[in-house]
């Protein structure tokens, strides 16, 4: 069966603050030219990582903004993150980045309240219906009070025919072999953590939150489990999960949010990424920082580049 959405690697582009919280623009386009450059064409800003969240209007138009100016190139396939609190919410932003180009969207539920299985299908109908003629992902994360399951993504994409895909990173075993049983039009991108299970189940994308660390690694990865080598993919995943966790150990010792991490990776992949985040969440100490830096230098420099 032929998916709504193409198998690949899916990496987010974080967005480096000044110490008065505006957008250091010249550092952002070199962020997301250093990606492209790394080999990854499917890009988005504005997930839990990118703090989506915490941008108000006038700094979530100018991303946008950039991000259409940096990303508009032939086989460049952006997407733009959508995190809110109402339909119509959503909608105001979704048509701004629509308006500059972007036909791609990545969004999640609302999340003052849950939201009952009628009010989910409103949901997906409003916001996806207002722009048939674009793509969406919707971003599975208990932050929204609902797990959508794979029984919910069947009712909603027989209704919905541009929910073209999900971000499952938080998926168990039979979680994921649900999806691939009951949904095997959509296009759900797992984490490092499941993508080679997933494998074993059919055709899965890859969500990376180390390919900007590791690029050439996970693209490894990556075709590893598209060409379905399944001994090798599970061998080369056991490897990358245990380098993973070695360099970021550092960093579990606290609960901090998503974008705290993410900002680190992407400076530990050659940028010069201000780690910082937007009031009032709290990011890592330049220490931390340095401690991942060492480790990776030091006991991984054949996985750097």
């Amino acid at each position: 069966m032929t998916k709504r959405y193409h198998q690949c690697i899916l990496v987010s582009c974080e967005v480096p603050w000044d110490e008065n919280e505006q957008l250091l623009e010249d550092v952002f386009r070199a962020e997301v030219r250093h990606t492209l450059a790394a080999g990854f064409n499917d890009l988005y800003i504005f997930g839990t990582a990118g703090e989506g969240y915490a941008v108000d209007t006038a700094r979530f138009q100018r991303v946008v903004e950039v991000f259409r100016e940096e990303t508009s190139a032939p086989g460049v396939l952006p997407q733009v993150g959508v995190i809110a609190l109402s339909t119509a919410q959503f909608k105001e932003k979704i048509g701004f980045a629509y308006k500059l180009g972007f036909r791609a969207f990545q969004i999640s539920l609302p999340s003052w309240g849950v939201l009952n299985d009628n009010e989910v299908m409103r949901f997906f109908q409003d916001v996806c219906g207002a722009f048939p003629d674009a793509k969406f992902l919707h971003y599975n994360l208990m932050r929204t009070k609902r797990l959508l399951s794979a029984a919910d993504y069947r009712r909603i994409a027989d209704k919905v025919p541009n929910l073209c895909a999900t971000k499952n990173t938080g998926t168990t075993p039979y979680s994921t072999l649900e999806l691939a049983k009951l949904t095997p039009d959509i296009q759900h991108f797992l984490g490092e953590g499941m993508f080679a299970q997933g494998c074993l189940l059919g055709e899965f994308a890859l969500l990376s939150s180390f390919g900007p660390m590791i690029p050439r690694k996970t693209k490894e990865l990556f075709e590893l489990g598209r060409t379905r080598q399944i001994e090798k993919l599970f061998e080369a995943s056991a490897a990358y999960l245990r380098m993973t966790e070695d360099v970021i150990a550092p960093l579990r010792k606290k609960a901090l949010i998503d974008g705290a991490y993410d900002k680190v990776l992407v400076r530990l992949g050659g940028l010069d990424m201000p780690i910082r985040l937007l009031s009032p969440y709290e990011s890592f100490t330049e220490e931390d920082y340095q401690q991942c830096h060492q480790t990776l230098h030091s006991k991984y420099a054949d996985w750097i580049g």
